[in-house]
């Protein structure tokens, strides 16, 4: 009889077991990865959201320098989705033979912002050339070696003649979330942000800010696509699509992207 119990404990067991793995792969089969640039981070977790309520997929986001991601993804990083700050990026993936044949998606084009905490007696509606006050002592930007806004800030700087002149003050961030917390925190006085996370309302009520022409640097042009790698593909495919709808292509516009010519809502 002991041993009947023994049998029927173990098989109990076993059974458990094998839903709760069953229960995981479900779970795992209903979860994308996506790699997104920086500037993305307020927008895209309100698009996680909304995707997951629709579909029931949960999306998985990492945050962070687009230049970084590209090297992880050549190194076999396993995502789903790249979405790139800079259309570059996402193109030699393609080129590479990295990315699924047919996926690359320009979604966006990025515009930067001079950014100063609410308190600061700069005035930043004098652009660019505000940037010479004695008062500053450290400005910060993205690192340009692999975030797209800090070669934009760079280049906007040499555009309006400042570079030189301010070149010693400048500290770099890892990604543009990071160069906007140095602002946000005192670790810079100043700096050069995407607009994207200058109209989010955890930054929008606690800074004033300048929106930098967009003559003064070269578009920054933002690309997704689905990685080859990817074991999601058609889930993936879905994202890509729920991105180009009117109610997200909005939202986006509302953290003041543009929306490339045929991804504009209705």
């Amino acid at each position: 009889m002991r041993n009947i119990r023994k049998k029927k404990y173990l098989i109990a067991v076993m059974l458990t077991l094998a839903v709760a793995a069953g229960l995981v792969c479900e779970a795992g089969a209903d979860e994308i990865t996506v790699a997104a640039a920086a500037d993305l981070t307020f927008a895209f977790k309100y698009v996680g959201d909304q995707f997951q309520k629709q579909t029931g997929t949960q999306v998985k986001l990492s945050f962070g320098s687009s230049g970084n991601f590209y090297s992880q993804i050549q190194n076999g990083a396993p995502y789903d989705l790249f979405f790139s700050a800079d259309m570059s990026y996402a193109t030699k993936l393609q080129d590479a033979g990295l990315t699924e044949p047919g996926s690359l998606t320009e979604y966006a084009i990025g515009k930067i912002v001079l950014w100063a905490p609410g308190g600061s007696k700069v005035e930043v509606n004098a652009g660019l050339n505000a940037l010479k006050d004695p008062s500053i002592y450290k400005i910060a930007i993205a690192n340009p070696e692999h975030a797209p806004y800090g070669r934009a800030a760079v280049a906007a700087m040499k555009h309006e003649g400042v570079y030189d002149a301010i070149k010693d003050k400048i500290v770099l961030g890892e990604n543009i979330s990071q160069t906007a917390q140095f602002v946000q925190s005192g670790n810079a006085d100043i700096g050069i942000i995407a607009l994207s996370l200058a109209m989010a309302p955890a930054m929008k009520d606690k800074g004033k800010y300048f929106e930098i022409p967009a003559d003064d640097y070269p578009p920054i042009e933002q690309a997704a696509v689905i990685l080859k790698s990817s074991h999601k593909k058609e889930l993936a495919q879905k994202f890509l699509a729920f991105i180009k709808t009117p109610e997200i292509a909005a939202l986006m516009q509302s953290y003041g992207f543009a929306i490339p010519k045929g991804s504009a809502p209705k």
